[in-house]
């Protein structure tokens, strides 16, 4: 069993640590958050003060941070992780940053003596509570190889990306595609309602036809169909509009950087900007089915 710092204990984090633990590996756990670190302790991990300690004479450093500020910020310089960690530290970000970031951080990393990997997820909270995360992995193959057993306690799924960077990328792309998707699937359930088709007659057809998708079938966005979806929870977040919008603009700016053309990315990102702006960003993302009937 390993040793583990875990820095990040929001809403993926905290179980994301806890099945760590369940697997066995001891873990110390930070995070501002005074009450997530209570509830740490009360699940088996020890407390540290600062993200600085829980990065001390441990094998491994797990972070699930906001952004790639942060990221930067918390890793390195003089009192950074790098810095404070023992030589050969296996360090693996589960943030959802931009590219460059990861590759920089990647890099000083590399010169600082340590393994590093960019490790974003997808699955939601239920997928960090259930274990059953896909996670896209960019890094040395070395590095890969050292965090797979780890990533494994977390996650069902787990593909090697690429070098340095290339998991943020995968997470980008997926995530631009959810969320076009979504709205898609959105405009087809609010175009049904003014046709007088029933929502559950719409989701017989389409999901068994050529608009099915994981929208559709998995987190459908109108009461009734999936019961597991949102919508059936007054769209409780699984996966809040907010985040969504963090993702779509990290996909903008990637398609700024590198020449991309993404005309729908660009203005699923508009739309999920609107939906933020009017007050319901703590919502589910599909939960933007409300603003395309009007009534946001």
């Amino acid at each position: 069993m390993a040793s583990v710092g875990f820095i990040g204990l929001g809403n993926m984090g905290a179980p994301m640590m806890r099945n760590l633990l369940k697997a066995g590996h001891a873990v110390k756990a930070f995070d501002l958050s005074e009450t997530a670190r209570k509830a740490a302790v009360d699940a088996g991990a020890v407390a540290a003060v600062s993200a600085r300690e829980a990065a001390l004479d441990v094998d491994v450093v797990v972070t699930m941070l906001p952004a790639g500020a942060h990221v930067k910020s918390v890793m390195l310089g003089e009192a950074g992780l790098f810095a404070a960690a023992r030589a050969n530290t296996l360090f693996i970000d589960s943030s959802t940053i931009d590219v460059a970031t990861a590759r920089v951080v990647a890099a000083e990393a590399t010169t600082a003596g340590h393994a590093f990997i960019d490790a974003p997820v997808s699955g939601g909270v239920g997928g960090a509570e259930a274990g059953t995360l896909t996670f896209m992995v960019g890094g040395a193959d070395d590095a890969f190889a050292r965090a797979e057993s780890i990533l494994a306690v977390m996650g069902k799924t787990i593909v090697h990306a690429g070098g340095p960077g290339n998991g943020q990328a995968a997470k980008i792309c997926n995530n631009m595609l959810l969320g076009i998707s979504m709205i898609g699937t959105c405009e087809a359930f609010a175009l049904a309602e003014k046709l007088g088709l029933d929502h559950q007659k719409l989701f017989d057809i389409a999901s068994k036809s050529s608009g099915q998708c994981w929208s559709m079938t998995t987190y459908c966005p109108v009461p009734g169909p999936v019961a597991t979806s949102p919508a059936n929870r007054d769209y409780k977040a699984g996966f809040a509009a907010a985040m969504m919008l963090k993702d779509l603009k990290l996909a903008v700016e990637a398609a700024q950087g590198s020449g991309a053309v993404i005309p729908l990315g660009a203005e699923a990102a508009q739309l999920y900007a609107l939906m933020v702006g009017s007050g319901e960003g703590g919502l589910d993302f599909s939960g933007i089915i409300h603003m395309l009937r009007g009534k946001a």
